[in-house]
């Protein structure tokens, strides 16, 4: 465990909640992620699997949660199976959680070794009416490889024909959207620690900086407050910034560009995820300072507007109105083409491409109702940009939102974003 340690009662409430929405006689099986193999006998760090983090806080490879709120022996109900530590496993992999340990992490009391699963599944199955299994079912996943969780689930299926098997996915998509305070803190958290690297950044942007070392001082300070980048960062000068995924960070900063930079740090597994703009000799050029500023009022005029009850859709084509004003008052679009505007179709496309924002939490692209509505406990990302490649310009501006009762909290209030503050830090750096 990187992070500091959770309070387990965070994870018997998610439970709790889950448990809530079970019908009679359910049996509830969530797997942790594979360890993925690279090249040769290489495999990559296991990421968490979130479901099962979001349920248990465990972290280990091959933990499995099983729930059958309905069981006859009271023990049953809950039960958490771990690998059993050996001298070998210590050795080679290291420590692995004994059953004292897993319990204080997890809240669960009854924790049994992995080797007991079959037989304990079998009893299960017996006696409950449903069957509950897991799938990425995540509206941008791409599934090629099988998970462990389809694989449980083409064997059940295999075993025990008869049974009648549903999807746990949309009442964890549910519950996930929205957050606890817990897990609030848990992203001013990580929100915090990538405010730290962008500050430290601004204090070596300059021409002649590779997009790389950027990178490398992001990835230290994260470092150094037990974080991991949350996602592959975006260190995009120039034309660069005009590819919406770019990677590479291989290219020198220019004067008279701009860099845009797009990270998050992942702590506890819970990821922030902002974007900044910085002019590269600390000045923005007039074209420059007029795209940035009209970026800065797309994502204000849609920070003040989410709220409750409207859906992501709305949301979004509210932006894109936005943006048809600034980029005509740009000269990047006509009348003619605003009066030839639709939701299918808008004006803005060429220019503002993307979507407005997503869910936020146990990874960059947290699960959430794909049309909402927004509710209360919602943490979502507000990043309009502009591309213009033939002016080697792009500007994304990012911040994090908390849904709240009457409106939203911006939880990236804190970080540099006007752009008179940046060139000030740029210069006095």
């Amino acid at each position: 465990m990187r992070h500091a340690p959770i309070e387990p009662t965070v994870f018997r409430a998610h439970r709790d909640a889950l448990r809530a929405l079970l019908p009679t006689g359910s049996l509830v099986v969530v797997h942790a992620a594979d360890v993925l193999p690279t090249n040769g006998d290489g495999t990559l760090r296991l990421v968490p699997a979130a479901d099962l983090f979001y349920l248990t806080g465990i972290e280990q490879e091959e933990s499995v949660l099983v729930l059958a709120p309905d069981a006859a022996d009271p023990a049953s109900r809950e039960m958490l199976f771990v690998r059993q530590p050996s001298e070998a496993l210590a050795i080679w992999e290291g420590r692995k959680l004994s059953k004292d340990e897993a319990t204080a992490i997890s809240g669960v009391a009854k924790v049994r070794w992995l080797s007991d699963l079959p037989n304990a599944l079998h009893a299960l199955m017996g006696e409950s009416e449903r069957v509950l299994l897991n799938a990425n079912e995540h509206e941008r996943a791409s599934v090629d490889v099988e998970p462990r969780d389809t694989r449980l689930a083409r064997q059940l299926i295999a075993r025990y024909p008869l049974h009648r098997y549903e999807r746990l996915a949309p009442l964890m998509r549910r519950l996930r959207a929205v957050k606890s305070p817990a897990e609030v803190d848990l992203l001013r958290k990580a929100i915090e620690i990538t405010d730290a690297g962008l500050r430290r950044v601004l204090a070596m942007v300059k021409p002649g900086v590779m997009e790389y070392t950027i990178e490398a001082e992001l990835l230290g300070e994260f470092t150094r407050h037990r974080a991991r980048m949350g996602y592959e960062p975006i260190v995009a000068s120039g034309g660069n910034a005009c590819v919406l995924h770019y990677v590479d960070n291989d290219a020198d900063c220019r004067a008279g560009d701009l860099v845009l930079i797009d990270v998050g740090a992942s702590y506890a597994n819970y990821s922030a995820d902002l974007t900044r703009t910085y002019p590269v000799n600390g000045r923005f050029t007039p074209r420059q300072r007029a795209v940035y500023d009209a970026v800065l009022r797309v994502l204000r005029a849609s920070t003040a507007r989410l709220r409750p009850g409207i859906t992501p859709r709305e949301w979004k084509r509210a932006a894109q109105i936005d943006m048809n004003g600034e980029l005509l008052n740009l000269g990047l679009i006509t009348q003619d083409d605003v009066a030839k505007d639709t939701p299918d179709d808008p004006a803005c496309k060429k220019y503002f491409m993307h979507g407005l924002g997503h869910s936020l939490g146990l990874g960059v692209h947290d699960l959430a109702p794909v049309n909402g509505p927004f509710e209360p406990g919602w943490v979502v990302t507000v990043e309009p940009g502009i591309y213009i490649p033939d002016e080697g310009l792009g500007v994304r501006l990012e911040n994090d939102l908390l849904v709240t009762a009457d409106g939203c909290v911006d939880l990236c209030a804190h970080v540099p974003i006007e752009a008179a503050e940046i060139e000030s830090l740029l210069q006095r750096m």
